[in-house]
């Protein structure tokens, strides 16, 4: 999946946590974070902190790729 904005970041984020039937409070706890931080972070606040991000994707089981056009090209 291609995520080109917070906003979108944040939708798959509730998504999944709500499919996996986990409130916000229960993922914050879990995450480590506060439940105003995955608040923000489902709304897609963009200054959210990037370590406290990849905790809550480590804990709803989201992997993270990434990837570059250009180089994904090129043969090693």
């Amino acid at each position: 999946m291609m995520i080109q904005s917070p906003e979108h970041l944040g939708r798959y984020i509730r998504k999944v946590r709500k499919e996996l039937e986990v409130t916000q409070k229960d993922l914050a706890l879990t995450a480590g974070t506060g439940l105003r931080f995955i608040i923000d972070l489902e709304n897609g606040k963009p200054t959210c902190q990037i370590g406290k991000m990849l905790q809550v994707l480590q804990v709803l089981g989201i992997q993270l790729n990434l990837s570059h056009s250009e180089f994904e090209n090129e043969q090693s």
